[in-house]
């Protein structure tokens, strides 16, 4: 849940995001922007959080009336190796707000943090997480509540899809690429699983919305919304022409977070009563335009 600790709406003197050369750290930043708000932006090339140094130079760069968004991160995390450099990357940046104690900070999390459950997940829902990736997000959530507790916002997205996406993981990104190729679009069994998928532009306005209100607590980023991978294909599919076929393979293991993952937006509903998440039909299809024009 989150609260609203602004009275209306103001923006921050300066925004810093870290992790702004990402795909989703790059949106954050374009949007912020947008509205003329001075944004510090911080890549791996230009501030490397495994350095030695980094928690001495953040703290020198950071300010006491600065929003800071925290998106960088080694992800997937998918080993233990990777989950340490995690851990490392965080601690250097809790060293730094606890010395520089900014106006506020926002981490991007992810729903991963969750248990699995066959009920609609909410904020309150069981935070117990089944993978090192969710292992991951969830201790940064912790190490960041030890360190600043004044205000902070924690955002869970789900599954995130753009144009811009670099992860080419499962799901709209992956299908896209392989249409774009002249490739068949594959999809794990039958495509059956149910997800909700969350469009790049949303996440971005959602952080902007938390940052005028400099909001404090923890909300869910999902539509509400759960569509088959299966359908998912057959949309992403049907931008082309002609369009790719979209083939089953046999299984080779169980559906993950059981086939089935929704999620209650009444949180955010109640936190923003005046946005409204993109449909995912509208969403692909302007993903699919991005695309075509960046390679035009």
């Amino acid at each position: 849940m989150l609260e609203h600790l602004a009275i209306g709406t103001q923006f921050p003197a300066r925004v810093v995001v870290m992790g702004a050369g990402g795909f989703v750290g790059s949106s954050i930043k374009n949007r912020i922007e947008k509205d003329g708000v001075p944004v510090l932006a911080l890549t791996e090339q230009s501030l490397d959080l495994l350095d030695k140094s980094a928690s001495r130079r953040l703290g020198e760069l950071l300010k006491g009336d600065d929003t800071l968004i925290v998106v960088s991160a080694i992800a997937p995390c998918k080993n233990n190796r990777m989950l340490l450099q995690n851990i490392m990357m965080m601690e250097a940046v809790c060293s730094a707000i606890e010395k520089s104690t900014p106006s506020q900070v926002i981490y991007i999390s992810s729903d991963a943090v969750y248990a699995d459950d066959p009920n609609p997940l909410s904020e309150n829902s069981c935070a117990e997480p089944p993978t090192l990736h969710g292992v991951m997000h969830l201790a940064r959530e912790i190490m960041l509540k030890n360190s600043f507790c004044a205000s902070l916002a924690i955002l869970r997205p789900s599954l995130i899809y753009g144009a811009a996406d670099t992860h080419n993981g499962y799901g709209p990104n992956q299908f896209r690429r392989l249409a774009t190729e002249g490739k068949d679009i594959i999809l794990f069994g039958e495509g059956e699983e149910q997800r909700d998928h969350v469009f790049i532009d949303d996440v971005a306005e959602i952080v902007r919305l938390v940052v005028i209100h400099k909001s404090k607590g923890v909300l869910n980023v999902a539509t509400g919304n759960v569509v088959s991978f299966r359908d998912v294909g057959e949309m992403v599919a049907s931008h082309f022409n002609p369009p790719p076929n979209v083939k089953t393979t046999p299984r080779k293991g169980p559906m993950p977070h059981g086939g089935y993952r929704p999620f209650d937006i009444t949180a955010c509903r109640e936190a923003f009563p005046e946005f409204r998440y993109t449909p995912l039909a509208m969403g692909l299809a302007k993903a699919h335009h991005d695309m075509m024009k960046s390679v035009e």
